[in-house]
């Protein structure tokens, strides 16, 4: 049987999902994209994980891109199939309604990036590199980089970062707003802790109705993003959760939020 890619640990609401080929440098192939599949759709109907941080083992590398000696051999059909794979992979993240969070620790290129990019918080060690190198295989991103990097940093850098290939490092991605902050390599698993329970303690239906807005209603126009926000508002104070919200700021105490 075939050693796990994806190592999974649950603890406090917080799943944390280690890719672990440190030897391939995390590459992403078949098997890990199917674990990955199957992690966060494991994920999405788990009450107790309230939210996820995914990350890779070792210090080298968060994600380095595809596995390239799967790639080699694909034929256009298999390539088309594979792309859509990891396409799924990706929005089945970005949608997931619980924050996912990337605590990026290295290398960060190709499929790494992208699978980055759809993850709605990006916290990044100083030695990281981002990239999407995939040019310099004679092919574009074919997981959305092309278009998660053109809506988070603009087409300017997505035609820059996919035409030339050229890697960039941490504090160049955080001026961009690829990444929401930096720290250095032996800070950054303290700073993805300190997010990860405070994204855990917050009422999870407010969590699901802000990363719908944004990320969906957004993406149809100011009338419809409205639309998504006023629906999860009112959906939201139908919950016990806005009624302990209201009631602890009221008696100037903490939360404490069920899910309910």
């Amino acid at each position: 049987m075939a050693e796990a890619c994806v190592l999974s640990e649950s603890t406090d609401g917080v799943l944390r999902l280690t890719l672990n080929r440190p030897d391939k440098l995390n590459a992403l192939n078949r098997q890990t994209l199917t674990e990955l599949h199957a992690a966060f759709d494991r994920a999405r109907t788990d009450s107790s994980a309230r939210v996820v941080v995914i990350t890779g083992a070792g210090s080298k590398a968060f994600i380095a891109g595809a596995d390239i000696s799967e790639l080699a051999g694909l034929t256009p059909v298999e390539a088309l199939e594979f792309s859509r794979f990891g396409q799924a992979l990706m929005t089945r993240i970005e949608r997931l309604g619980k924050p996912v969070i990337a605590a990026v620790n290295g290398f960060a290129l190709g499929g790494g990036m992208e699978l980055a990019m759809a993850c709605h918080l990006r916290v990044a060690s100083a030695t990281s590199k981002w990239g999407q190198p995939e040019i310099t295989l004679g092919v574009p991103p074919g997981f959305g980089g092309t278009q998660r990097l053109a809506r988070l940093a603009g087409r300017a850098v997505a035609l820059d970062l996919c035409l030339t290939g050229r890697t960039i490092d941490a504090e160049r991605a955080l001026a961009l707003g690829i990444v929401h902050s930096v720290h250095s390599p032996d800070q950054l698993g303290a700073a993805v802790d300190v997010l990860a329970a405070q994204l855990a303690a917050s009422a999870p239906h407010a969590l699901r109705g802000i990363l719908d807005a944004i990320l969906i209603g957004s993406e149809g126009g100011l009338d419809v993003g409205l639309d998504y926000e006023s629906s999860a508002f009112a959906v939201c104070v139908s919950t016990g959760d806005m009624r302990e919200g209201t009631s602890a700021f009221l008696e100037r105490r903490k939360p404490a939020f069920t899910g309910c």
